[in-house]
């Protein structure tokens, strides 16, 4: 198990402004389509009901986590990236799903679908999902630039692996609409 470090930042920022200056629909809709989860994964596009998903709420509260690597010349840099991704979803999201419960809102996860692999997705055979309580959707999923929003908003900027290694740290961007009462992370 490859040993990290993480953190939370947060920021509120209200949706409409969110929508206007980070949402680019078309673009990132056409990344998703070269994607080989592109219809085939409940959690990613396309989806019918994109305004109709994003509305009803005055405010995003954005979640980007800092994942550093104690080690970065890991032998697979893919596979150790992916294992400290999913640790820190599977907090992530529970933490997101008691937010919903707690102020009425609406999660937005870090990423596409963990829940199942998505060479099993029931989407794939035209079925409802397994787990349709638990699965939410991820902002880019839903057309928003989340380089622009890390950069921006945090003054992190995303990195990438480079010759095999793990980069310097990885970010997850998760996020959660909601009303009035600002939500306590």
């Amino acid at each position: 198990m490859i040993e990290y470090k993480s953190y939370d930042y947060t920021r509120t920022i209200p949706v409409d402004d969110y929508i206007l200056r980070y949402r680019d629909e078309r673009r990132f809709m056409a990344y998703c389509r070269e994607c080989r989860r592109y219809g085939n994964c409940w959690s990613c596009p396309p989806f019918n009901d994109s305004e109709d998903y994003l509305s009803g709420f005055r405010n995003l509260l954005i979640v980007c986590t800092r994942i550093t690597p104690v080690v970065l010349d890991v032998p697979d840099a893919v596979e150790a990236g992916q294992e400290l991704m999913h640790r820190e979803r599977s907090r992530l999201d529970k933490r997101l799903l008691a937010l919903e419960e707690e102020y009425n809102g609406r999660a937005f996860y870090a990423g596409s679908c963990i829940l199942c692999p998505w060479e099993e997705c029931t989407r794939r055979s035209g079925k409802a999902c397994r787990y349709p309580l638990r699965i939410r959707r991820s902002l880019e999923a839903c057309g928003f630039d989340l380089g622009r929003t890390t950069s921006e908003l945090f003054g992190i900027e995303m990195k990438w692996s480079e010759n095999r290694n793990l980069p310097e740290y990885l970010l997850l961007v998760s996020g959660f609409l909601y009303d009035w009462e600002t939500p306590i992370w």
